[in-house]
């Protein structure tokens, strides 16, 4: 109960006023979202409303912002050109079915098989993305686009150094918005990316024949909505973990993105995940509890419903500005120099996550593909058997596996001594392949007619050696 407490109560002022600089933020991201996946951009304000809300209370980490995102709505592109929104709401119904599975069965223990470069090249690459997707705000528009983000950045980076009571986001927005009225400013505003309906969501169901045709379609959809939005989650939920240095539950927050994903569906809205960005300005606006993430979705209706007249009138310049610092803020300078002091394989997979995100504008490939070479990098540091010969007797040091059996098939296989005799104190059977390659030895020599000693195996060794001995045996 008071771990409760804490993550509801424990920073009230800090967590309104970051909730409320957050929901500011998310009006452009979610009709940006929404334009990208093809749909009215009521549906991505419904989904980051839903969500958002949901999350507050079912999540597993306080403090993190989930919404509607860009990685979510790259997937659905083609499921809303081919079938339209009803099978794009039902396919975020069963996102959230397959997560709350996912959880309930414990994905978050997957998280420790993402190595440390994978997570720096990922935090690298959503930096550049979040940078990136704010070029097409000002590229190409007046010297006064410029000038705002230029005062943005100042108002940003230099004001908490002197005002800590409210976050400087929320003031460069209520100031510079108040300048462009007051003088009549001509600049581009979030108006222009969509119009916003002044509406609740309602509840309704999918309007879709339910048979298994329909599950065809959107299971592979949801599927990979359900891998990327996790993914994203438990990664952006990590990284707020270093930042704040508190722990989270990734398998509640794996649970919590189903079940909010489940009841956005029936309001209308598309699928979402954590975000790293806006997660970025609620932590560095002073938002760290549950209540940041409550008021964050709270107020975005309530700039929806009452505000929404002032809302769209809000200057892109100022909200790029902040974005811009987050950007800067999210990277990992550090990382400059870990790609000269860090193995160069290691540095190699950071660079390749960054290229693969960056380029694909998709997290998740970029993540697995990470994984998959950290993977083989490993395999391949490890599969370097050595083997040292001494009067018959080969002392093999360093793990036996399909990577490096190969290697001790070919070198025992050249024994000349008549008694041969195998040590494997130094090393460790790990799989089928070491055995096997073990057991054709020995079957080799022996029919050269020379004697064939297997010592020094561990328990664990000998238990894999005699159980697959027994069944070569028996065929």
């Amino acid at each position: 109960m008071q771990s409760l407490k804490q993550q509801w109560f424990g920073n009230v002022r800090g967590d309104i006023l970051s909730g409320i600089v957050v929901a500011l933020a998310l009006i452009p991201e979610a009709i940006a979202f929404s334009i990208i996946a093809g749909v009215d951009p009521m549906v991505g304000l419904y989904a980051s409303f839903s969500i958002a809300v949901i999350i507050a209370f079912v999540g597993g980490r306080s403090g993190m912002i989930s919404a509607a995102t860009g990685a979510m709505a790259l997937v659905i592109v083609d499921l809303v050109v081919d079938h339209g929104l009803q099978y794009l709401l039902a396919a975020t119904i069963l996102t959230g079915i397959i997560q709350v599975l996912f959880g309930v069965f414990g994905i978050a223990k997957l998280m420790r098989f993402i190595p440390n470069a994978v997570m720096i090249g990922f935090v690298n690459a959503l930096a550049i993305l979040i940078f990136m997707a704010q070029v097409s705000h000002f590229l190409g528009e007046g010297y006064m686009t410029y000038v705002f983000i230029a005062v943005t950045l100042c108002i940003v980076c230099i004001l908490p150094r002197f005002i800590k009571a409210v976050p400087a986001p929320l003031i460069a927005i209520i100031v510079l918005t108040a300048i462009t009225f007051m003088f009549n400013i001509d600049l581009k505003t979030i108006g222009d990316l969509g119009s916003i309906t002044q509406s609740l969501p309602h509840f309704f169901i999918p309007d879709i024949p339910f048979n298994f045709d329909t599950l065809v379609i959107i299971f592979p959809y949801a599927l990979a909505l359900a891998l990327v939005g996790l993914m994203e989650s438990l990664m952006t939920a990590q990284i707020v973990d270093d930042m704040t240095d508190t722990k989270s539950n990734k398998n509640t927050e794996a649970r919590g993105q189903g079940i909010a994903n489940i009841i956005n569906g029936f309001f209308g809205g598309m699928a979402g995940c954590a975000m790293i960005g806006q997660s970025m300005i609620n932590v560095k606006s002073g938002g760290r509890g549950r209540l940041s993430t409550l008021v964050a979705g709270v107020f975005l209706m309530f700039l929806i419903l009452v505000l929404g007249n002032v809302v769209v009138d809000i200057p892109m310049p100022v909200l790029v500005g902040i974005m811009i610092m987050v950007s800067i803020g999210t990277f990992d300078w550090g990382s400059f120099k870990y790609l000269v002091k860090a193995p160069k394989s290691d540095a190699f997979v950071m660079l390749a996550t960054v290229a693969v995100v960056v380029y694909t504008d998709n997290l998740a490939i970029g993540v697995v593909l990470g994984v998959i070479l950290s993977s083989l990098f490993f395999v391949a540091s490890i599969s370097k058997v050595r083997i040292h010969q001494n009067n018959g007797t080969f002392i093999i040091e360093g793990p036996l596996f399909f990577a490096s059996a190969q290697n001790f098939v070919r070198t025992i296989e050249e024994a000349k001594e008549s008694n041969v005799t195998i040590d494997l104190s130094s090393s460790h059977l790990w799989d089928e392949s070491a055995v096997g390659a073990v057991l054709k030895v020995v079957m080799k020599l022996e029919e050269q007619g020379k004697t064939v000693k297997v010592i020094g195996m561990n328990p664990a060794s000998e238990k894999l050696y005699k159980q697959l001995l027994n069944v070569s045996s028996a065929h």
